[in-house]
């Protein structure tokens, strides 16, 4: 179970890794438009991310 949790953890840092590593530039860009976005635009779309995340889980499970 622990071995699980990390394992997902260090997935999870690789892919938020990716976009910076790979393209600063245009990661910058989106987060400059996040934050255009407001506190309730960004709530929805993490909302939309998670709920995205467990749908998949439990498709794929």
């Amino acid at each position: 179970m622990g071995s699980d949790l990390l394992t997902a953890l260090a997935l999870v840092l690789i892919i938020e890794g990716l976009l910076p590593g790979i393209a600063p530039s245009t990661w910058m860009k989106v987060m400059r438009d996040a934050a255009k976005m407001g506190t309730h635009g960004i709530r929805i779309a993490g909302i939309l991310s998670m709920l995205s995340g467990a749908l998949l889980l439990f498709v794929l499970t």
